[in-house]
């Protein structure tokens, strides 16, 4: 991998070199001879009003008419005046001291203006006035609303009045009405009374309700394979609850990410019928029936990666979706099939799978077989499914690495619970996993166990939860836990596929693949009944020119350790740095860890989130 690296790094200079060159200076056949100009400008102002001059000035776009004579030149200049006093007074000063002078031609330089500005005291608001007018102003049930827009008004007494902060208030406000409820409101009177001898801003915003609406019956186009139920049950908008904006935007969601369709619009027909029972229009592209993707990838836990995948949307005779997949990595190679019936009212599916792997598992390889059947259910922020499951696998049983088939039937119920501000990119929020199961061995003797598998992900801004950019600047914290446990008599064998390793990309950096387990004494490492773990990593915002990026910078440390005996556990750490990316398939993560107890670099890349 590092020596991959080497080679791209050195093509990429390669490639680069001729323009590196030029941009040195070196040897050219032309000399670069400045465009000649009307007139030089001159501007003295602070940074924040130069800035805003440079790019918006009237007087600019004439600098290169090279024919412009003195008189037409003073009448832009006059004119000039004006135009920057409109101009300072978006960042919100109305009393500015402007001063612009023309310095005529003569041999040696061409004529020059010198624009001169003191803004004097920014103008600062000192009231502000929401009022609502429509249904919503007597409504009852619409006073959280009214007050949720009261309270989220930025321009508040004290804050600097600016053109862009006034408008961005008023669309804040219009948004909060429109979203929720009230989807034909509108602004009809907004007023902003400067007063430049105080520098006092009074601000005022009436807000049109409209009628309150609730959702009807879905208009459905664009089916072919699937019926209007099936639609229904994965949307799941019931007739009858209050328009929320952020409900539709779920249900196209959910649409989207059940496979089915390759698009869909959601909206809520205003333009007739009764607003209690407003149609919602659903737009719909259904995806091809059968579908078949090749993949390929590399993974610094894996290798390279070669996958085939094989979806039948709807099987005949029974409906249910199939996908099939093929995996040939260096650590694992399987293959398996999973069939999923439509949702119920009550949106569970019943589902099936089976799955054969070869897998390299601490120091083994384990050939494995599982079975599963149950039913699952999919929610926005929490998933749930029960299942039986099968398992058998090739299991280490002793210091001589002698291998032995063990089998166990178990009965396994599982939850995550998701409570993130955002997916794939997360700033704040948290999430937990649990899988509880139980069963018996199978074969020759027959014993009981119990399993639990606890995962937890938070994330902390440090900036409190504002959203400012100051706040985003200090970045946030992250924190990850997780604990396993096998409880069962010594002696049995149980498939190593119930058992607990770690290491990796996304456990315990520094150190490879499922490469932390137990060390037997001949030196190899098996799977454990004991697994525990923790992360904590500061992510931070990498800024360019006082802006936020798409890239943030790392620092972590991470902890590990599996065991037969709670009193065995002892972590393995991995400490390092990277960086993330917010590439359009989700979040890069680039990382080089050192293992301390193996004393070794390693470096870690990994794409998405999951949770």
């Amino acid at each position: 991998m590092m020596r991959f690296l080497r080679v791209v790094v050195a093509g990429a200079l390669l490639m680069g070199a001729p323009t590196w060159l030029l941009a040195q200076g070196g040897p050219t056949d032309e000399t670069v001879t400045p465009a000649p100009v009307a007139f030089h400008l001159e501007i003295d102002a602070p940074d924040e009003i130069k800035a805003l001059l440079e790019q918006h000035l009237e007087l600019l776009r004439y600098r290169e008419l090279t024919d412009l004579n003195d008189s037409e030149l003073a009448r832009l200049v006059s004119m000039a005046h004006q135009n920057t006093q409109d101009l300072v007074a978006t960042l919100g000063y109305f009393s500015p001291e402007i001063r612009i002078e023309l310095q005529p031609a003569n041999k040696a330089i061409p004529r020059a203006v010198s624009l001169h500005v003191v803004p004097g005291a920014p103008s600062v608001v000192s009231e502000f006035h929401i009022a609502f007018s429509g249904p919503m102003a007597d409504d009852p049930a619409a006073l959280v609303q009214r007050q949720q827009i009261e309270d989220s008004w930025s321009l508040r007494p004290g804050a600097r009045f600016t053109q862009n902060g006034w408008n961005a208030a008023k669309q804040q406000a219009l948004r909060q009405l429109t979203t929720q409820r009230y989807p034909t409101g509108q602004l009809t009177t907004t007023l902003a009374d400067i007063d430049p001898l105080s520098h006092n801003a009074r601000l005022t915003v009436t807000l049109a309700s409209g009628p309150a609406y609730q959702l009807g019956g879905l208009n459905i186009t664009g089916l072919k394979l699937y019926d209007a139920e099936f639609v229904t049950r994965l949307a799941r908008l019931s007739p009858g609850t209050d328009y929320e904006q952020t409900q539709l935007i779920a249900a196209q969601q959910r649409l989207m990410d059940s496979g089915f369709f390759d698009s869909v619009f959601i909206s809520l027909d205003t333009s007739e019928g009764d607003p209690s029972a407003a149609p919602v229009r659903v737009q719909l592209r259904e995806a091809k029936r059968q579908k078949l993707v090749l993949g390929v990838g590399v993974s610094t836990n894996s290798g390279a990666r070669l996958t085939l995948e094989h979806t039948n949307n709807q099987l005949p005779g029974i409906g249910w979706r199939g996908v099939s997949k093929l995996l040939l990595d260096r650590e694992t190679q399987s293959i398996g099939t999973e069939l999923t019936a439509p949702p119920d009212d009550n949106n569970w599916r019943w589902m099936t799978s089976a799955l054969i792997q070869n897998q390299q598992s601490g120091s083994f390889d384990i050939n494995s077989q599982r079975l599963r059947a149950g039913r699952s259910k999919t929610d926005d922020r929490f998933d749930r499914s029960y299942y039986l499951q099968y398992d058998r696998a090739e299991t280490a049983v002793n210091d001589v690495a002698q291998m032995e088939i063990a089998q166990a039937l178990s009965a396994n119920y599982a939850f995550t619970l998701r409570n993130f501000d955002n997916i794939p990119f997360p700033t704040r929020g948290w999430g937990l996993g649990v899988e509880l199961g139980g069963g018996t061995t199978l074969g020759h003797q027959q014993d009981p166990y119990g399993r639990v598998l606890a995962r937890w992900l938070g994330y902390q801004p440090l900036g409190g939860n504002d959203a400012s950019q100051s706040a985003l600047r200090a970045g946030r914290i992250v924190l990850r836990a997780e604990a396993g446990a096998v409880i069962a008599k010594e002696g049995i064998t149980l498939p190593s596929t119930q058992l607990f390793l770690t290491g990796g990309d996304n456990t315990v950096r520094g150190y490879g693949l499922n490469d932390i387990g137990v060390t037997l004494p001949s030196g190899l490492i098996t799977s454990g009944r004991y697994l525990s773990l923790g992360s904590l990593e500061w992510q931070r915002p990498i800024t360019k020119n006082g802006l936020l990026t798409d890239w943030e910078s790392t620092v972590f440390i991470d902890a590990g350790a599996v065991a037969d005996k709670t009193a065995d556990l002892q972590a393995k750490v991995g400490v390092g740095a990277g960086v993330r990316w917010k590439s359009p398939v989700g979040p890069l993560q680039i990382d080089m860890a050192y293992g301390v107890q193996i004393q070794r670099w390693r470096l870690h890349l990994n794409v998405g989130f999951n949770f």
